[in-house]
């Protein structure tokens, strides 16, 4: 597996610098992100094409999991869900799609927030991964990080796993958050954890895994020629559902203990944990009732930093430490803030509109 050197520094003075070069690499990105999307085009860090619904979620506890004071066997909150998918606006697309979480019913306040996606693994590892993912992107008309794909394998696989082409439905895809979180419960012991959401139905089948010419080619993203389905066929399929039955999922984690001579990899969201070793456990229901409207939908914000204590992010090191993902993703909310305010200045986004503008990553 190719990666990003990851170049540790053994000094004290060399931790102090790997961990300055973190700060402002994240800040930096942030403020970057604040005033290219979020100010100026009015749009997320990603994901800019999705819709939001509401719901209820139950605590609903495998009593397997170590107990914690936020996880209470049967409590009920509020949430809300944004169903997305990445980079582009049309849904026929081969995309990463993605489900993120808020056991809330505000716009960014929150107890818990979690963003998951299709595929158990990722195109990027670190910071300094995901730095060089965005510069080599060179995306044009659906075709994009050929250049990346060809000097890192990994995230090609990471593409492979995590594309999905013509589901028939948000409904009956798995979504995986990747990176892993902190875990300590009342008893004190240090373990770390990682989270999915899958259809409540344990025997329905996923949809959408991408076909042998997007294995082979899963840069061209483009709609295939003579597609029939729609610009916003998979938003208005969810609308419509919505309108007749609700939507569940199961919200689960997977659970290990932190060993004293654990290797870093435990940490790389491109490695999956043993299902056997660690085997997904029940945390909760997600039933969606209700569908957002647009604006409604676009004023939601998901942020790392909205987790209890205990569940919160693992701390990182430096740039090339696999933590640093949730580093650098705790500081962007500037980005946010940014995009709100262009809102109020610009106005809101439109809504995608249903035109032949296909393979397009602006919504036009």
């Amino acid at each position: 597996m190719k990666e990003i050197e990851r170049k540790p520094k053994k000094s004290t003075l060399g931790k102090w610098v790997d961990k300055f070069e973190l700060y402002v690499f994240a800040h930096f990105f942030g403020m970057l992100i604040a005033l290219t999307m979020g100010l100026k085009t009015r749009e997320r860090m990603s994901h800019n094409n999705g819709i939001g619904a509401k719901g209820t979620f139950t605590f609903d506890l495998d009593p397997d999991i170590p107990s914690h004071p936020f996880l209470i066997q049967g409590e009920k909150k509020p949430c809300q869900v944004r169903h997305g998918m990445a980079t582009f606006y049309d849904d026929a697309m081969a995309t990463i799609r993605s489900l993120s979480l808020k056991l809330s019913d505000k716009p960014y306040e929150s107890p818990f927030d979690m963003n998951l996606n299709t595929g158990s693994i990722s195109l990027f590892w670190n910071a300094a991964s995901f730095w060089k993912l965005a510069k080599m992107r060179r995306q044009k008309w659906g075709i994009e990080y050929q250049d990346y794909y060809k000097k890192y394998p990994i995230g090609r696989e990471g593409a492979i796993s995590t594309l999905r082409r013509n589901p028939t439905s948000f409904t009956n895809l798995t979504y995986y958050a990747k990176t892993p979180f902190n875990f300590v419960g009342d008893d004190g012991v240090q373990r770390y954890a990682k989270y999915r959401a899958i259809p409540f139905n344990l025997d329905t089948k996923e949809s959408g895994l991408i076909p042998e010419r997007d294995i082979l080619e899963p840069e061209n993203q483009r709609v295939i020629p003579g597609e029939t389905k729609t610009r916003n066929y998979l938003k208005n399929e969810l609308a419509n559902r919505l309108k007749t039955q609700t939507v569940k999922y199961w919200f689960q984690i997977q659970i290990r203990d932190f060993e004293d001579d654990q290797d870093e990899s435990i940490f790389n969201c491109c490695i999956d944990w043993d299902e056997n070793k660690f085997p997904w456990r029940n945390i909760g229901i997600i039933e969606l009732t209700e569908i957002m409207d647009w604006d409604s939908s676009n004023l939601l914000g998901f942020g790392v930093s909205n987790m209890p204590k205990g569940l919160d992010c693992i701390p990182a090191k430096s740039i090339y430490d696999y933590n640093s993902l949730n580093y650098m993703r705790a500081r962007t909310e500037i980005a946010r803030k940014a995009r709100l305010l262009g809102y109020k200045v610009f106005g809101k986004p439109i809504e995608i509109p249903e035109n032949e503008n296909r393979n397009s990553s602006t919504i036009v």
